[in-house]
């Protein structure tokens, strides 16, 4: 199941919810108002290489902007 970020319209309250399918999201709340006015957030996700190196950042040439 995968698991959505919302933020609650009326109240600001940001909150994740398990959901299994796009109707079952569009019947959610807000646990802390119970406001139907909420907006799916764009949330970023962790993964991890098989490399098993220290995790930190291949060194290369930092991106100083437009040329």
């Amino acid at each position: 199941m995968p698991i959505y970020e919302y933020v609650c319209r009326e109240c600001g309250h940001e909150f994740e919810l398990f959901v299994r399918s796009v109707a079952e999201a569009e019947r959610r709340l807000c646990p802390h108002c119970q406001s139907r006015q909420i907006a799916k957030r764009f949330s970023t996700f962790a993964s991890r290489s098989g490399g098993g190196g220290s995790g930190a950042p291949a060194a290369g040439p930092s991106c100083s902007g437009p040329v």
